[in-house]
């Protein structure tokens, strides 16, 4: 039998592998973007309820852990982390709602000593 030259490209191997692959990107973004630490945040009218980009994140849990982006830390851990950054950089506070004050003025008085200005607390609107 001759074997005879194709005059076109068949394209549908193409498709099914970027099928596959668009498959796989959107699976993976949809992991990190839920990989933040959950808790369950105040209810306010106004205020801050997104993150601000480029700003680091600091969580306090109920139960009184602390964490910076994604990393348990303690006060002291906070600080010495919190010493090397820009002062100029945003901190975003997100402090479950049964948090301990305590927990969340100790934060504060950190960032505040070490010249923070741009600190903000994230909540959830409250529809009324």
């Amino acid at each position: 039998m001759e074997e005879r030259e194709f005059d076109y490209i068949n394209v549908i191997p193409l498709v099914d592998i970027m099928l596959v692959l668009l498959t796989i990107v959107l699976t993976t973004a949809t992991f990190i973007v839920q990989g933040e630490i959950p808790v369950n945040l105040p209810s306010a009218q106004s205020g801050e309820t997104g993150k601000t980009h480029g700003a680091i994140n600091i969580t306090i849990k109920e139960n009184g852990k602390l964490f910076l982006e994604e990393k348990e830390v303690h006060l002291a851990q906070l600080k010495e982390e919190l010493k090397s950054l820009d002062r100029e950089i945003g901190v975003n506070i997100r402090a479950d709602r049964e948090a301990r004050i305590q927990n969340l003025v100790s934060v504060m008085d950190i960032l505040n000593r070490l010249g923070f200005r741009k600190i903000n607390m994230l909540v959830k609107k409250d529809e009324i």
